[in-house]
């Protein structure tokens, strides 16, 4: 079958691709924009790619063509399959039919961590012998591709609550069927598909729905939203988590299964993960591991119970922790130069941001870092552009010593506003050269320097490695 990806890409729709060729299929793929490292990665497979969305690349006509959900009516090559009547499905629809039917499907789900507790979820499944099929939005350092149809039952899928295509509005993971479950947390989100959190919620519903009464959700207790969705019925396997500080005292003994994790280091980077049997401890293992904060400790806990509900025993969940090398763009060093150090973060919501920069907060203070902890933000999200969130930002960089923020110009939210509600020094720069030059102008040795940005920011971080390493000191 000849399949052409009508923006191919992007991370998911990339995904599909490699997932495609290795089933056998003959692939191509047009995008607006065809450049590294997706482009390296799918000619890599064999995968044609064409710039643009030109009529003619769909000539002669695919046997099927897969429509992303940046493609819009109006689009040549959207116009061009209505008019001709080919064939046609979206993403997600495609992935439940050809690579998830008859598979036992893991979905990770919320509104943050998606793509780490995907990446862990499958690395402890790999480690544990199962050989997992596996699709990640984004790349995992402990596997040479973002997807792979893997040798088992077993699937692991980020899933995603954005919608589908321009033609099925529903969010992409109602596709999934999953068998088990995490609804990792819930918060407003891409304000340009949903007009309020109950909208959200009602889409996480329809995923609950189709969870089989034998399957399994994980979630977590103190979840205030996740909690009002389920009580509009759930009719699964339920398990909680949580994170306690120290012996806690409360042992929800009304709860078949619970699982917990208490930190043993302030920074996250050691901590013991356990599970309680209607009250009763189970048992519990210590992990030492490269990642950090408390929203990567959660994202754990979540992986290895349901890596267990998979059949993985917890002390094995845990040792493929151990060796679990993160996410790149999550809070990712790029390099270092006269002692400033430059790290690369994906965070673009404000509970994100925040939880980033205390994560990095407690690094830095128990690496002993004697400088300041800089946070450069770019404000690209459909949402964040819109000033859904304008009044929790300033609030959201309280952490950082410094915050500049970047004015694209095409942006409705208030950045002079943000910078006047910023409990810590904030600035406004209207280019990336401006910043770049601000920041090699004032970083000394031992400044940490976390870029914000779900985009590419202008290829800041190579200028700013480049602009520090060419000053004189």
């Amino acid at each position: 079958m000849h399949i052409h990806i009508l923006g191919i890409c992007g991370t998911f729709m990339g995904s599909l691709a490699v997932l495609a060729k290795q089933l056998g299929h003959t692939v191509s793929g047009s995008d607006a924009n065809v450049y590294p490292p997706m482009s390296t990665q799918l000619e890599q497979q064999g995968i044609v790619l064409q710039q643009g969305f030109s009529a003619a690349h769909l000539q002669p006509h695919p046997d099927l063509v897969v429509v992303g959900n940046a493609m819009s009516r109006g689009n040549p090559a959207v116009e061009y399959v209505l008019e001709q009547g080919l064939d046609y499905c979206s993403g997600p629809e495609w992935l439940s039919r050809f690579v998830l039917k008859g598979r036992w499907v893991l979905a990770v789900a919320g509104t943050h961590g998606k793509t780490t507790t995907s990446s862990m979820l499958a690395w402890i499944l790999t480690c544990a012998g199962l050989k997992p099929g596996y699709l990640i939005g984004g790349v995992a350092q402990n596997f040479p591709a973002s997807a792979d149809l893997g040798d088992s039952p077993f699937f692991v899928v980020e899933a995603d609550e954005y919608d589908s295509a321009f033609f099925d509005k529903r969010s992409k993971f109602v596709h999934y069927s999953p068998r088990t479950a995490i609804l990792n947390n819930l918060e407003f989100d891409h304000g340009d598909i949903f007009p309020d959190l109950a909208a959200i919620q009602r889409q996480f519903h329809h995923l609950v729905r189709i969870i089989p009464g034998n399957g399994l959700i994980i979630s977590p207790r103190d979840d205030a939203n996740l909690n009002a969705t389920l009580d509009m019925g759930c009719w699964s396997q339920r398990q909680m988590m949580t994170l306690e500080a120290g012996d806690a005292s409360a042992t929800h003994a009304d709860e078949q299964v619970s699982w917990y994790v208490r930190l043993l280091s302030p920074d996250g980077s050691q901590f013991e993960l356990g599970k309680r049997n209607r009250g009763v401890d189970a048992g519990s293992h210590r992990v030492d591991w490269s990642l950090g904060g408390t929203h990567n400790v959660r994202n754990a806990l979540a992986a290895v119970a349901a890596a267990h509900h998979a059949g993985v025993d917890i002390g094995v969940a845990c040792d493929a922790l151990m060796s679990f090398q993160g996410v790149k763009r999550r809070q990712e060093l790029l390099g270092e130069v006269q002692g400033v150090r430059v790290f690369d973060d994906f965070a673009h919501h404000p509970t994100a941001i925040d939880i980033t920069l205390r994560g990095m907060r407690a690094k830095f203070e128990s690496a002993g870092r004697s400088g300041r902890l800089i946070a450069v933000i770019e404000p690209r999200s459909s949402t964040m552009k819109m000033g859904v969130h304008q009044a929790a930002l300033g609030e959201a960089c309280r952490t950082a010593d410094l915050t500049l923020w970047f004015d694209s110009g095409n942006v409705a939210l208030d950045l002079p506003g943000v910078v006047a509600s910023s409990p810590s020094p904030a600035r406004v720069f209207d280019s990336v050269e401006g910043i770049v030059a601000s920041l090699a102008a004032e970083a000394k040795s031992g400044d940490d320097i976390v870029v914000m940005s779900n985009g590419g920011f202008g290829g800041i971080h190579q200028k700013l490695l480049q602009a520090l390493a060419a000053r004189k000191i």
